[in-house]
């Protein structure tokens, strides 16, 4: 994960700090880089981070390898929110769609359209 190529903009509702990650390049290419990213903003104090579909690799979103487990566990232990945001309308797998739809249930990881509905998820917890 280079960060030359990402910005943050921080966000603050609710008392909650938010990092939305903007980028035009891929910036979870692996799990390692998704627990780096979780850290990194961990320690800057944030409770919750927006980042675009666009912005992971697409084997994420292929259940059987594992990195999604592998990433979204580490941020319920570390207790940080995560919104991915993004057109998941025409999901490939139905293992996918079933994950995103629990995913949304809990509230911890959500799946969701826009940058608003992103802040506004976040911002409840």
């Amino acid at each position: 994960m280079s960060t030359s190529i990402m910005k943050i903009i921080s966000h603050v509702l609710n008392s909650k700090k938010i990092a939305e990650i903007i980028s035009k390049e891929i910036i979870i290419t692996n799990a390692e880089e998704g627990l780096d990213l979780l850290g990194n903003l961990y320690y800057q104090g944030y409770d919750a981070i927006l980042i675009y579909y666009n912005n992971i690799t697409p084997e994420f979103f292929d259940l059987k390898n594992g990195m999604a487990g592998e990433i979204l566990q580490k941020f319920s232990t570390y207790r940080v929110r995560l919104a991915i945001i993004g057109d998941f309308s025409n999901l490939y797998s139905q293992s996918l769609k079933d994950f995103v739809y629990e995913s949304n249930k809990g509230g911890h990881i959500n799946f969701l359209e826009s940058l608003e509905s992103g802040l506004e998820q976040l911002a409840r917890g």
